[in-house]
């Protein structure tokens, strides 16, 4: 008798903690006086106090104290403009990407007061949909497949800066991977369907979606660049992976799914441990739902998120948790203090408690 109540109780003590666990996990709403009728896809962390956004109607946001307090921003003759990305080295200086045609980046020097066009491209097709910086110099960004030459063949248009994107210069043909076929493309989600890489023989990586979902790794100089297939949920518009996150080395994920059907979690999340030559999935519970951005906290644990809620891992993706329904665009991680924040629909904006 005295066995079994020392059982039940250390029984009741197990669930006890697993539903406290589970009580300190979730989203906390901040109060932003953000603009509700923007919504947010771009979010970028130069460090653990300093915060930017960037939106649709051409909406900047800025926090400087972890997000407790935010200034909002209109980019002055740019407020009908949809900036998917944005990529911050500080306080005070950020670059700003819209979509459409024609496109345009735009840079602040003076932390959003002013902003200065950098680059911009006027021409059928045009659409960029993801940049990124490897350091405060060197960064790329990606557009969709656009029509090159008379063969009727489709490159993806990609352009690179060395100068902290002061100015950029398109690849070279030889270095614009051809789109597999019609219905290959981008997704402007989140800003993280393309990264940099600090590796000897790749110079950044990028996932696409819609008809076809493949894995591509771009040589550098004199090195070849490969692609591989991604056995995610493919084969209509609207799938596809839509967000990449990596070790920095070998491993890669890649999540996402069908946009349409955003509670589907069929074959919405891979990986590779071999730069994409095999691919696995979860074997217990994937991401809940179709996920437009996905980032590691670290080596082993990461979050995830989409319209209908936030999940995490802390075994390295093969099982999730779901912390909250409250549905966001896209998350970030602070570089030390591994902080998380997301941003969404409406101007929301939170911090996960993990």
């Amino acid at each position: 008798m005295k066995r079994i109540k020392i059982i039940t109780l250390l029984f009741t003590i197990l669930f006890l903690t697993k539903q406290l666990t589970a009580q300190k996990r979730g989203v906390q709403l901040l109060t932003t006086g953000a603009p509700t009728n923007t919504s947010f896809r771009g979010m970028s962390i130069p460090n653990d106090e300093v915060i930017w956004v960037s939106g649709s109607n051409g909406t900047i946001g800025k926090s400087t104290d972890a997000g407790n307090s935010w200034a909002w921003i209109k980019v002055k003759d740019f407020e009908t403009k949809d900036f998917r990305d944005i990529h911050a080295f500080d306080s005070n200086t950020a670059i700003i990407m819209a979509v459409g045609n024609p496109a345009y980046i735009l840079k602040t020097k003076d932390g959003g007061h002013t902003w200065n066009v950098v680059f911009t491209k006027n021409m059928q097709g045009m659409f960029l949909d993801a940049m990124d910086f490897r350091n405060d110099k060197e960064g790329v960004c990606i557009g969709d497949p656009i029509n090159v030459g008379n063969a009727g063949r489709n490159f993806f248009f990609i352009i690179k800066t060395i100068d902290g994107g002061e100015t950029w210069e398109q690849e070279p043909l030889y270095k614009m991977p051809p789109a597999e076929r019609q219905g290959e493309g981008l997704f402007a989600a989140s800003g993280t369907n393309i990264v940099m890489l600090n590796h000897p023989d790749y110079d950044y990586a990028f996932a696409t979606g819609g008809l076809v979902s493949n894995f591509y790794l771009i040589g550098k100089e004199d090195k070849k660049s490969v692609g591989y297939q991604i056995p995610i949920n493919q084969g209509v518009e609207t799938t596809g992976t839509f967000s990449i996150a990596t070790d920095g080395k070998n491993k890669f994920y890649c999540i996402g799914g069908d946009y349409k059907i955003p509670h589907s979690t069929y074959d919405n999340f891979y990986w590779t441990t071999n730069k994409g030559k095999k691919w696995a999935s979860p074997n217990t519970a994937p991401p809940y739902g179709y996920r437009s951005c996905i980032q590691l906290i670290d080596k082993e644990r990461m979050v995830a998120c989409g319209p209908n809620g936030v999940d995490y891992s802390k075994d390295g993706g093969d099982d999730w948790i779901s912390i909250t329904k409250e549905g966001f665009n896209v998350c970030m991680v602070s570089p030390k203090k591994k902080l998380v924040f997301l941003a969404g629909e409406k101007g929301k904006i939170g911090k996960l408690k993990y």
